[in-house]
């Protein structure tokens, strides 16, 4: 039986969905203001996978995954740059759908937009507020987390440790400082939809819960995404859905880990990361295939643990796939008159197939069913020292395949792989940036702490990537001072 990690009960559960062999599952996408780094990468390939998965059980499932087309964020990038948000928002949809193709990932069943869905928004604050949920300031809703007593259930966070890691927004006028925007008033410039609390726009937590309720139902199965989203993102959507239905939401939730750059999370705010973009476009090899060695990379490490990652990791992953699709050259050339092996081959393969199953029953544990393939790798090997036939050969290599599906592995025709060596740039590109001088990066460092003090954090966010383009990283002080090392 198929067990799940579900981090609401903190424990691994049997999966029940709700309907027989119908599983409805919801994931936070990306907000579309800049390229993808590899832990949104990562994100989406987990739960690519565990859709893959599912279907090979035999479910029928629909896969929702949102874009977050109105925020902050985006309006800023686009006031940077001179440009419409829409045209931040297009670019960067575009950009999202090009990285995902280039990782294996296949699109979701439905992937609906927070500005598509501001009807849908409106009335769950509306309903919030006729069940005195929400309270309104001038032209702006605020949930009241005072009138939800299970807050915390998620993130498992006393009420005195709530504030920690929130983005709690600084309003005077809000009765809680935990108390979260629902509806914005709109300010000059800004885009804006009429509501009956006057033109505004969509909070962040609230589109997620009116999208998954308007495309899932007030209860469904799977609702997904990263670590980093478990609170407030994740906790407040729980809150909002049952608060306005008075159903259960999401049964099971699902949350993947990190990638770690030196065992810090990877994100941009410390600019620490990588594009996906950056990562293909530093390596010499075609783009599926690299594509193929990033996945192998990234399920390697079972998806609830944090990944480090290094290119030395990446390539030694390439290096593995490397090793099963020259299996795969050797299976295509079997001509062996008898078949001696044959029988030893059902057996192996029977084997297989039960460790697989066995594997990803226990909450998706892909490093296992990693392992696995490599050591069928070496069985196979034997095997064709021993002779296989040419129906054999065929068999066995329709296993890696037919398994391989479900992790989207193993699925370049064998004539176009490339057997080469990833020739990662980005790090030597880093090494050979001229080196900043102390008093360069102090000029810099004082920008960028004037930049905060006038709340522009583009500009910040901006200048601290700069900086780490040149391996100097910055530590924010309480005291609004920062300090930095090389």
């Amino acid at each position: 039986m198929l067990t799940i990690y579900n981090t609401l009960t903190a424990r691994k559960e049997p999966f029940e969905p709700l309907l027989p062999n119908v599983v409805r599952m919801y994931v936070c996408g990306v907000t579309v203001y800049d390229d993808c780094h590899l832990g949104h990468g990562r994100s989406a390939l987990v739960f690519d996978m565990i859709r893959n998965y599912l279907r090979h059980r035999g479910y029928r499932v629909t896969y929702v995954r949102n874009f977050t087309d109105i925020d902050d964020k985006i309006l800023a990038r686009a006031a940077q740059e001179g440009v419409p948000w829409t045209a931040i928002t297009e670019r960067y949809l575009d950009a999202y759908r090009r990285d995902m193709a280039r990782l294996g990932v296949t699109p979701a069943d439905l992937e609906p937009k927070a500005t598509e869905h501001i009807a849908d928004i409106i009335g769950m604050v509306e309903t919030l507020l006729a069940k005195g949920h929400a309270y309104r300031v001038d032209g702006d809703v605020y949930y009241e987390v005072a009138t939800y007593p299970s807050y915390g259930s998620l993130s498992k966070r006393k009420p005195e440790d709530l504030l920690a890691g929130a983005r709690v927004e600084v309003d005077e006028r809000k009765r809680n400082p935990m108390d979260f925007a629902l509806w914005k008033a709109s300010k000059p410039g800004e885009p804006a939809w009429d509501s009956p609390w006057g033109p505004g726009r969509p909070g962040w937590h609230i589109e997620c819960s009116a999208m998954s309720v308007r495309h899932l139902g007030e209860n469904f199965d799977i609702h997904g995404g990263g670590m980093d989203l478990i609170f407030p993102h994740h906790e407040n959507e729980i809150a909002q859905a049952r608060a306005a239905t008075g159903r259960e939401f999401a049964r099971y939730w699902i949350h993947n880990g990190f990638v770690e750059i030196n065992q810090q999370k990877m994100s941009k705010s410390l600019g620490n990361f990588f594009t996906l973009r950056e990562i293909f476009d530093s390596s010499g090899c075609r783009d599926e295939v690299t594509g193929e060695a990033i996945r192998y990379f990234l399920l390697g490490t079972q998806y609830r643990h944090a990944v480090d990652f290094s290119d030395q990791g990446l390539k030694e992953a390439k290096a593995a796939v490397d090793n099963i699709y020259g299996l795969f050259q050797r299976l295509g050339e079997a001509t062996a008159p008898d078949a001696p092996a044959d029988a030893a081959l059902e057996g192996v393969l029977a084997r297989f197939g039960s460790v697989f199953e066995e594997a990803m029953e226990d909450d998706f544990n892909t490093p296992t069913v990693i392992a696995e393939f490599q050591r069928l790798r070496g069985e196979v090997n034997g095997l064709i020292q021993r002779g296989l036939s040419r129906q054999a050969s065929g068999k066995a290599y329709e296993a890696f395949r037919t398994y391989g599906r479900t992790l989207s592995l193993f699925q370049v025709p064998v004539k176009d792989w490339q057997f080469k060596e990833l020739e990662f740039q980005i790090g030597a590109e880093r090494a050979t940036r001229p080196r900043l001088a102390d008093a360069e990066i102090e000029r810099r460092i004082e920008e960028r702490n004037e930049a905060r003090r006038r709340k522009d954090f583009a500009t910040a966010d901006r200048i601290r990537k700069t900086l780490a383009e040149h391996g100097i990283t910055i530590e924010d002080r309480p005291d609004g001072t920062s300090r930095w090392k090389r």
